[in-house]
């Protein structure tokens, strides 16, 4: 028998297309509506081949996304539905699309970076926003990622921030609004603007127009790196920083301190690697997929808080959800 991380980190090649297939044909639908179930069952209520969807339960048995019962019926387990429900916060259907239909086209560089350096092999290809907003398709599939993968644990981040007391929130490359979104629900007084490519726009508006927010979520097009930031007393940047270097990330950070009104505060909403850099999985996963999507790396809590106080930000504060998504917080003098 192989050790089983050896094991999973072989067999885990299979496994994330299996979770992307049962996602997209209804099979965890009809087992948290109907189950247990059968395979023979969920076959007939998706209209799918049976053995197909036996040998795709059995996957995902044999890796615990779903239990096999002693009568044969299968069932999700009490820990995975809500992360398998298309109608919860915490719905990863998004993100697991995102991960199967375009990361390992550009998991492929990474032989090429072995040998030639990132630099080297990525000079003639285009920037990595311009990829992600290729065409309409593009944009929309990266937005129900980020939805997908940061709604549900911004409710979260949001409590944990303490917004009473703000007015006007400014969610640096906020996407479609899934932080936005939360903060605005968590804190009746908020206002808030997305600032972000124009090419978001039209998608910040349906969140604008689907959640009833018109009167208190907007939308300000921009480059952060060639235009100011709209000014707020509260700036957010969720999964931005781990995009850039250290340089370019110093200077998105001195532009959110000129945008912070005096006394207000700046929340980095990010994985975090432990101090040691040895976990969490999901970060140092994350942290190569990094290196082929984009130009940055996830970081310590460390490497931040230094760079929040290079940008002149005081009382720098760490604050760990339960998720994988944590807040490092900065402060701008008063005075």
């Amino acid at each position: 028998m192989l050790p089983i991380a050896l094991e999973r980190s072989i067999y885990g090649l299979i496994t994330t297309p299996v979770l992307h297939l049962a996602l997209e044909h209804g099979i965890f639908d009809r087992l948290l509506a109907d189950g247990p179930l059968p395979s023979s069952s969920v076959a007939e209520r998706i209209g799918a081949d049976a053995d197909t969807v036996e040998r795709l339960l059995l996957v995902l048995a044999a890796f615990e996304v779903v239990r096999r019962d002693a009568d044969g019926s299968f069932h999700v387990p009490v820990e995975i539905a809500p992360f398998v429900a298309r109608d919860s916060a915490s719905y990863v259907g998004g993100f697991v699309n995102h991960m199967v239909m375009d990361a390992p086209g550009r998991l492929e560089r990474l032989a090429e970076y072995l040998t030639r350096g990132k630099e080297a092999a990525d000079a003639a290809r285009p920037a990595p926003y311009d990829e992600f907003y290729r065409d309409e398709q593009s944009t929309q599939d990266f937005m129900d990622a980020m939805w997908d993968l940061s709604y549900g644990v911004s409710q979260e981040l949001a409590a944990l921030a303490g917004l009473d007391g703000h007015r006007r929130l400014v969610d640096v490359g906020g996407a479609n609004g899934p932080f936005a979104v939360a903060a605005l629900r968590q804190s009746p007084e908020l206002r808030a603007v997305v600032f972000d490519l124009a090419q978001v726009g039209p998608h910040l508006e349906r969140t604008r127009v689907e959640h009833g927010l018109a009167d208190r979520l907007s939308f300000v097009a921009g480059d952060f790196f060639h235009d100011d930031l709209p000014a707020g007393d509260l700036i957010a940047m969720g999964y931005v920083m781990s995009n850039w270097p250290d340089r370019e990330c110093l200077e998105l950070l001195r532009k959110a301190h000129a945008a912070c009104v005096p006394g207000g505060r700046l929340l980095i909403m990010e994985r975090l690697f432990d101090d040691g850099r040895d976990g969490p999985i999901a970060t140092a996963v994350m942290n190569l997929e990094m290196q082929v999507e984009t130009r940055g790396r996830h970081r310590t809590p460390a490497e931040y808080v230094e760079l929040l106080t290079s940008a002149g930000f005081v009382d720098p504060e760490v604050r760990r959800s339960t998720r994988d998504k944590h807040l490092v917080i900065g402060c701008k003098p008063s005075g």
